[in-house]
């Protein structure tokens, strides 16, 4: 066989072992990540839910959602365990606010506000326009008798 025709092949191999290898370290890395949960820890499920690691069992994990309120996660579940300042500053808010950072409403009516009066003309009548045509489409049959 000639090496031209062999070399499509030998990249195509390097490429998968290249993605199964980083995948695989990607792996590793989320197993180490999750036997360093301790309790006390705070984590983010990857459901997005942040919680404290109250136990920590072979397959599953305590977790406080809310004071007084426990549920029990699978460890695959920890999409990631935080650092305590960072968990704080996320959960309870603590921390330091910058004064660029943008304050969103609890009321978002005022951005929509504007927008309910704008008509948008997409080529189609309305049910109106069509009753107001066909009036007087039957007005003008009437006087042409």
């Amino acid at each position: 066989m000639n090496l031209v025709t062999l070399l499509p092949f030998i990249v195509l191999i390097g490429a998968m072992f290249l993605m199964t290898r980083s995948a695989k370290k990607k792996q590793q890395q989320a197993v180490q990540m999750r036997d360093q949960m301790q309790p006390g820890t705070g984590i983010r499920t990857i459901g997005g839910m942040y919680a404290t690691v109250k136990e920590v069992h072979d397959d599953t994990v305590l977790l406080e959602v809310a004071p007084g309120v426990h549920a029990v996660y699978a460890k695959n579940a920890v999409g990631a365990v935080l650092e305590a300042d960072e968990y704080n500053r996320i959960v309870h808010g603590d921390g330091d606010l910058k004064s660029d950072t943008p304050v969103v409403p609890d009321d978002a009516s005022e951005l929509t506000e504007a927008a309910e009066d704008v008509k948008i003309d997409l080529g189609k009548k309305d049910d109106a326009d069509d009753v107001e045509a066909k009036d007087a489409k039957a007005e003008g049959d009437t006087e042409a008798k």
